[in-house]
């Protein structure tokens, strides 16, 4: 079976490193997430007794950290679609839109934001180690912060997978 002319990639395929980088980012979240959907199901995970309830974790902060957890990797993987087919036409499955072109402008200018978003939102967190964590315990801290800091590269692979969406797109 062959696919419609109007349903195929018209950009070269991506290159290697962008297929590699756009693998890792879809991972990065996975540590953090983990530990999130841990604190969910009710352990401290790292926080003090106190700590785990002046989080809001015994009630609707289970709610939000599982939220959390899914919207970070949903996110995460959709830097699979600057490398893949799907980011150019979408897949004929998907409702109302599916076989339509996806505008590489767009996509580019989405993509470009969220990986300067991303960059200002964790780069900060690289003083994690420096700041006080009263709620969580020193082993707590630490295991946090380590699980923590793949975020860190989310969006400088971001950033280099969007450049290479864009120079293929040109």
């Amino acid at each position: 079976m062959t696919t419609p002319g109007h349903l195929r990639p018209t950009a070269a395929p991506a290159p290697r490193w962008a297929v590699r980088a756009a693998h890792v980012t879809a991972l990065l979240t996975l540590p953090s997430g983990i530990w999130r959907l841990l604190l969910a199901a009710g352990f401290l995970a790292g926080y003090t007794e106190a700590g785990y309830v002046a989080a809001g974790l015994p009630g609707w902060g289970r709610v939000y950290v599982v939220a959390l957890s899914v919207a970070s990797e949903v996110l995460a993987l959709l830097a699979l679609g600057l490398v893949r087919s799907w980011g150019e036409v979408l897949p004929p499955r998907v409702p109302l839109v599916g076989g339509r072109r996806v505008p590489p402008r767009a996509v580019t200018a989405v993509a470009g934001a969220g990986a300067v978003a991303l960059t200002c939102l964790w780069t900060p967190f690289l003083l994690w180690w420096t700041l006080p964590h009263p709620d969580m315990t020193t082993r707590g801290a630490t295991i946090a912060g380590f699980l923590y800091l793949p975020l860190v590269a989310w969006g400088p692979l971001l950033a280099a997978i969007t450049v290479a969406y864009r120079r293929r797109h040109r």
